[in-house]
């Protein structure tokens, strides 16, 4: 009988592909658990949401940390996903050195077109597995705005978040460790 097996990269063999040409920035490829995982197309309305995310963003952090669009972020599970957003902790070379790990993270956001059951069943664990405090995800086929807080193990090993909260694209949401800061969702869902 044969028996398949898989060769499951490190985060440093992953980059020595993109550096030896073997990987390209326009395959679209992220590290997923030592796994190359193709990243879904994106649709119009996630495109819309993440120029209207990217503006309002922009203008309430300010200096007050980092924000990063579709940018690596390492993991210690052999992960480099892209997130669409991570607000980072301001750093003084700006990662330059390396991508954001999970200490550096407040928030990870991630926009839902096409692929919400990979965000809820690999993404969100695997954030949760790193202790990302903070996950959101914009479902734009619902029209809500995802936010998990909160990572915990569950008896059965697995990871989540222990607390949902669901806001509606007619309210405001505080970010993660700003209270001041609110974003106010009728400037980010895009308008049907």
């Amino acid at each position: 009988m044969f028996t398949a097996t898989f060769k499951r990269f490190t985060i440093s063999e992953y980059h020595r592909l993109t550096e030896l040409g073997i990987l390209q920035q326009s395959d679209h490829i992220e590290l997923i658990r030592g796994e190359l995982v193709e990243m879904a197309a994106k649709g119009m309305a996630h495109e819309v949401c993440l120029t209207k995310l990217l503006r309002e963003l922009s203008k309430l952090i300010s200096d007050r940390a980092t924000l990063r669009c579709q940018s690596p972020i390492i993991l210690s599970s052999n992960s480099e996903p892209e997130p669409d957003f991570t607000i980072v902790i301001n750093s003084p070379d700006d990662y330059l050195v390396s991508h954001p790990a999970a200490n550096d993270i407040i928030l990870v956001i991630e926009i839902y077109d096409s692929s919400l059951n990979y965000d809820k069943e690999i993404k969100l664990p695997l954030y949760a597995e790193d202790g990302i405090s903070d996950f959101w995800i914009f479902n734009l086929g619902d029209r809500i705005l995802e936010a998990y807080s909160k990572p915990y193990q569950k008896p059965q090993g697995s990871w989540g978040y222990r607390i949902q909260k669901i806001s509606l694209p007619n309210e405001t949401i505080s970010l993660p460790q700003f209270s001041d800061l609110l974003l106010d969702l009728t400037k980010v869902f895009p308008q049907q």
